[in-house]
């Protein structure tokens, strides 16, 4: 299926998790943010959210700072 991933076109498998698709873009353990369609993803939802056709994904690295 077709998803956009951070404004790029991108073909991912049938029902991919969140999950999976960060295991897949190397992401796992890193300090991330994720939005779907514009809502906020839990870290604690990335298992159990599939992602649909057309979905627009945007991951973003967390940077730290004070």
């Amino acid at each position: 299926m077709q998803i956009y991933l951070n404004g790029e076109q991108q073909q991912i498998p049938d029902n991919t998790s969140m999950a999976a698709l960060i295991e897949s873009l190397e992401l796992s353990g890193k300090r991330i943010a994720v939005e779907v369609n514009e809502e906020l993803v839990p870290r604690s939802s990335y298992s159990d959210y599939n992602l649909k056709p057309q979905d627009n994904v945007e991951i973003v690295h967390a940077i730290g700072g004070g």
